[in-house]
């Protein structure tokens, strides 16, 4: 039977897997029962400090074994979770905080002293380093009560996007929207209670909470992969095999560079069953890489913006994709339903022709935290249907079918781009260097998708120094964020209307 929320598939694991390991987190291990002994205390704790149900709750920690049981505690207090990046600067997190307001944020020795002087204050602070597991009185009939009053369409999390103001937004994600994807996924990729996930993506990827629960509804085993391994394709890889990891949900970009390096030549895989990758385009050469050097794993592309709960399309590759052509996003998982509109709200349906992607479906997110303006220019009337409410998300995202019938990914109509697998509005780029830091008189953010490079064209009466750009733009916004190419021109290009060209400047970094 489908569960309402995610703690019901967790006692069933907890149950038939006890004993087996749940996480390894480098040296470290937790076993399924210890997992649940951990949340549960935790989340008796987190009540005892602030007596709140289905409010948001900050996790402030890297990526390890405490932010996992800090996550599950939130979910079995009554609240929701709200993962922040440890390494994305303080400004950016306070924007966050004063628009989500959280009741807690749980961190611990190490990063409390980021985040002092910022928290709002009527947030509780949890300093794990300061907990004492023994000294805490579980309170299992006050969880069970809790849980007992949740519904499918209760939030499971928040996770924050980029926004075109400065402010993230924070898109609310439900229970009833996670459990769809993974009962979907369990039915269409056979998952086994043997599975063991190669956990890469940071804690603020909607990728790491589609992990989490694997782990919940299906008693998959998770293994860490340290941030600092990045820089080291080859320790990754080395990692997967000696773990016996059967998949991964990977952003392409470690994959380009694995395949660059021909690593696979000299690192096997034997445990590998199952690859998912999703954020970003797969270059087809790169990928065609990795599809030969391991022939009997399951490749499967998946598309999806955070507004739509991890992804909405996927595509097994079963058939040759030559080297120029993109592989498609595929078709629909369940319960999900893809539009194809043109320019005048109207179906596409011939192959070949071009329109935006829009969504209907259980996988839709609840909207943007706090932020009714642009929930509402979002998440709107389907125009197909004037019959009765029925909401749709327009992503932006242009695509079409090809002679397969695939839907195949083309470009962006907007300013958001996909970035390393961040979501980035550019248009917060430009607001925080000329706006905020004032560091240009005016300036231009385009993206060169093939160097995958974000560029910056401005307006200066001299040229600022790169080094002092990027170090001054560092302390504002996250490393992925930071442009890597910079122009000064005397004046910006503009258009009939007076604005920026910018599709001047997009051609010029893309060559067309």
């Amino acid at each position: 039977m489908i569960k309402i929320n995610l703690v019901e598939y967790f006692e069933n694991t907890v149950r038939k897997h006890a004993d087996k390991i749940a996480v390894y987190d480098k040296e470290r291990d937790i076993t399924f029962s210890g997992l649940e002994q951990k949340c549960k205390l935790f989340a008796s704790e987190i009540l005892s400090r602030k007596n709140v149900i289905k409010r948001p709750i900050a996790i402030y920690l890297n990526k390890s074994i405490e932010s996992v049981y800090s996550d599950l505690a939130v979910i079995y207090s009554g609240n929701f979770y709200m993962n922040l990046d440890v390494k994305t600067p303080v400004t950016r997190i306070k924007n966050i905080l004063e628009l989500v307001c959280p009741e807690v944020i749980i961190t611990n020795n190490q990063f409390e002293k980021n985040i002092q002087d910022i928290v709002p204050k009527e947030t509780v602070v949890i300093n794990l380093d300061s907990v004492d597991f023994g000294e805490i009185v579980r309170d299992d009939n006050m969880l069970s009560a809790r849980l007992g009053t949740l519904i499918d369409t209760d939030p499971l999390c928040i996770i924050n996007t980029s926004g075109s103001t400065g402010t993230p937004k924070g898109v609310v994600l439900n229970h009833r929207s996670f459990v769809d994807f993974t009962e979907w996924a369990d039915d269409t990729f056979s998952f086994t209670d043997e599975e063991i996930i190669g956990s890469l993506s940071p804690l603020v990827f909607d990728i790491y909470s589609f992990e989490l629960c694997m782990l919940m509804a299906k008693g998959s085993t998770i293994v860490l992969i340290p941030d600092h391994l990045s820089a080291f394709p080859a320790a990754i890889l080395q990692l997967l095999q000696e773990k016996k990891v059967s998949f991964i949900f990977w952003v392409p970009t470690i994959m380009v560079n694995i395949a660059n390096m021909n690593l696979l030549d000299k690192i096997q895989l034997p445990d590998l069953r199952l690859c998912w990758f999703a954020g970003e385009v797969f270059p087809t050469k790169q990928f065609n890489y990795w599809h030969g050097e391991l022939p009997r794993v399951l490749f499967a592309n998946l598309y999806g913006p955070i507004e739509i709960t991890l992804d909405c399309t996927y595509f097994k590759v079963e058939r040759e994709i030559r080297d120029e052509e993109p592989i498609p996003i595929g078709f629909p998982c369940r319960n999900t339903d893809v539009l194809i509109l043109d320019e005048d709200d109207r179906e596409v349906a011939e192959a070949g022709r071009e329109g935006e992607l829009c969504i209907r479906g259980t996988s839709l997110a609840m909207g943007y935290y706090n932020n009714p303006e642009k929930t509402a220019a979002a998440f709107v009337q389907n125009p197909l249907n004037s019959a009765y409410p029925e909401i749709i998300y327009r992503t932006g995202d242009v695509v079409y079918r090809n002679s397969f019938g695939e839907i195949v990914f083309k470009g962006r109509k907007d300013t958001l781009i996909k970035h390393l697998g961040y979501r980035i509005e550019l248009g917060e780029i430009e607001h925080v260097i000329i706006n905020k830091l004032k560091l240009v008189r005016n300036g231009c953010i385009v993206y060169n998708n093939q160097k995958k490079e974000i560029t910056l064209f401005y307006e200066a009466e001299q040229e600022v120094n790169v080094s002092e750009f990027r170090t001054r733009i560092g302390k504002e916004l996250p490393k992925y964020m930071v442009p890597m190419a910079f122009h000064c021109l005397s004046e910006l290009q503009r258009n009939t209307n007076g604005k920026i060209d910018r599709l001047h400047y997009n051609q010029l970094v893309t060559g067309l």
